[in-house]
């Protein structure tokens, strides 16, 4: 059975160095509630990569529930900032490392 997980890449847009408290409260929430939910695997801000806010990966059905996410994403929905998507095949020893 072959396991997906999409990786969502936040990056920063022109307008990236407005946000505010209260934007990212709505960020932190959503987060908090697709958490709830059990659509994130991980998440959380990035150092030391240049235009990159920070990255979310989903555990979702398809690629398209997860692109849905991304595009609900105060910060993206806002125009603060912008996205990739990216499939992740999961290598791991359950499936021997895809070997």
């Amino acid at each position: 059975m072959e396991n997906w997980l999409y990786v969502m890449m936040i990056k920063r847009g022109k307008s990236y160095n407005k946000v505010t408290k209260a934007v990212i409260t709505r960020h932190v929430e959503n987060l908090k509630k697709l958490d709830a939910a059990g659509k994130i695997e991980l998440c959380g801000p990035l150092k030391g990569y240049p235009g990159v806010a920070g990255m979310v990966i989903f555990k979702t059905p398809s690629y398209e529930e997860a692109e849905a996410l991304c595009k609900q994403e105060p910060l993206v929905a806002e125009g603060y900032a912008t996205y990739t998507l990216a499939s992740l095949q999961v290598a791991s020893k359950e499936n021997n490392y895809l070997l």
